[in-house]
């Protein structure tokens, strides 16, 4: 085996392994900061709406809480990102439902397409945004009917529950820091050498 083969087969082994690590303190302090993040939105809907007014707790919240409490420090994951991304989407979504609204394929894939080319202009890339875009044109006929109510809430209102319990639960413990400032760290490691 040649030197170079030899050298990727140890970083294969090296990334295998550190991937398949258990750190049960940072498995804990996702679970807990996901189930209170939903929790207490499911908890709110469930207090204040009737078991049939559905709309507080959407499916993309689900999503971004793998991304704001399972992979930190994702670019992803950033608040400007985690709000910029839903609020864009969720204008987006119901904006098309409203131009098109008979036409459920063409307005569907156009919100999902808009919205992902908005957030990467915007620099605000959060994958979950494509759902709350598609949640605005699929989504039942109370959400429809909210017209743009829904970025308020629950988009609003229900991303900045999230991110709120993301910097308690994210920031709670010395080995975990949300958010995750990548330049600033970088311009402190220079000025430092």
């Amino acid at each position: 085996m040649g030197k170079k083969t030899k050298r990727h087969l140890r970083r294969v082994r090296y990334v295998l392994y550190k991937e398949t690590l258990l750190d049960f303190r940072e498995h804990l302090w996702t679970f807990l900061g996901a189930f209170t993040g939903i929790g207490l939105i499911g908890f709110l809907q469930s207090n204040f709406l009737s078991p049939t007014d559905n709309l507080f707790l959407i499916g993309s919240f689900g999503a971004s809480s793998v991304l704001i409490y399972g992979i930190i420090n994702s670019p992803l994951a950033q608040p400007r990102n985690l709000v910029g991304g839903h609020l864009i989407c969720a204008l987006v979504g119901v904006t098309i439902h409203k131009l098109i609204p008979g036409e459920l394929w063409l307005a569907a894939a156009l919100s999902v397409a808009l919205c992902i080319v908005l957030m990467q202009i915007t620099k605000t890339l959060h994958p979950p945004g494509g759902a709350t875009a598609l949640i605005a044109n699929i989504g039942s006929e109370k959400i429809k009917a909210m017209g743009y109510l829904y970025v308020l809430s629950p988009v609003l209102s229900g991303v900045l529950i999230l991110l709120m319990v993301a910097l308690i639960f994210n920031n709670i413990t010395s080995h975990r820091k949300y958010p995750h400032h990548r330049i600033w760290h970088t311009t402190r490691r220079r000025r430092a050498h």
